[in-house]
């Protein structure tokens, strides 16, 4: 289980087919609030929350978040793969009938929707109403307008890419994008050498500079840049790193970190 330290973080919330899911981003990484989808199901919190944390292979973390009437509310997340864990020991034979549909809604469409939210930006609900199809185009049209006006600003793939999102939305499907040109992080990237959080703090700017000298080596050209959007809603310039430029974190880490964090390089090679 791995506990992280409070963090102030927006919660999403994603409609079901049957009830909805509280969701919010956590050091890169989709999580569940775990209480409203407990009580969801007519399960007793407290109860679920010890058993979660007897659990060998739960990962949760504590955020805090503002809620509609100003105050920060401290809550439980966890990741995808934990809750969907947890799911699987729940009965669906001793919930109460009223709240079967949703503990089954859960069961089978969290990954999917969760997936579709931070990955592709949004989904699409078959049940969707006109009005509500008429503000999804509209919304569409407004990131495409923004898009046409960073031409030239920021790098091409990167818009490119993200136009190929934008489509998909509004058409309902899903986007075609090269697997090459999906963003690469630096903080992703470290935790996938096993480095935890405090590490990656300490590393990931550093890291993004060495990186960015090697590219600049071999290419005679500075990597490109795109925009980001920060948790507390403000946007700054990144490097436009994608899954074509892996080759050069690999060497960035062996050259400068693998000597550096042995134990957490075997970590994440056996992960």
């Amino acid at each position: 289980m791995s506990i992280l330290p409070y963090e102030s973080t927006e919660v999403v919330k994603l409609d079901l087919s049957a009830g909805s899911i509280d969701t919010v981003m956590v050091d890169g990484e989709p999580h569940v609030v775990f209480r409203p989808a407990v009580e969801a199901i007519g399960l007793s919190y407290p109860a679920q929350l010890r058993k979660l944390n007897d659990r060998s292979w739960a990962n949760r973390c504590d955020i805090a978040t503002v809620a509609e009437d100003g105050k920060t509310r401290q809550m439980v997340a966890v990741d995808v793969r934990t809750f969907l864990m947890w799911l699987a020991t729940v009965n669906e034979t001793k919930v109460a009938d009223e709240v079967r549909d949703t503990l089954i809604a859960y069961q089978q469409e969290t990954t999917t929707a969760v997936n579709a939210y931070w990955t592709q930006g949004g989904v699409i609900n078959p049940r969707a109403t006109e009005d509500q199809l008429d503000s999804l185009i509209s919304r569409a049209k407004q990131q495409a307008e923004v898009l046409s006006i960073l031409s030239g600003i920021v790098s091409p793939e990167w818009l490119e890419t993200k136009g190929r999102l934008v489509a998909a939305r509004a058409l309902g499907e899903e986007p075609e994008v090269d697997p090459l040109d999906i963003p690469l992080y630096v903080p992703d990237f470290l935790k996938s050498k096993g480095l935890k959080r405090r590490d990656i703090e300490s590393v990931q700017s550093w890291f993004g500079r060495r990186a960015a000298a090697i590219y600049k080596a071999r290419t005679g050209e500075n990597i490109g840049t795109r925009q980001a959007d920060l948790p507390n809603g403000s946007v700054r310039e990144t490097k436009a790193w994608t899954e074509r430029h892996r080759p050069v974190f690999e060497e960035t880490w062996d050259r400068y970190y693998a000597a550096q964090f042995p134990t957490q390089l075997g970590l994440g090679e056996a992960s």
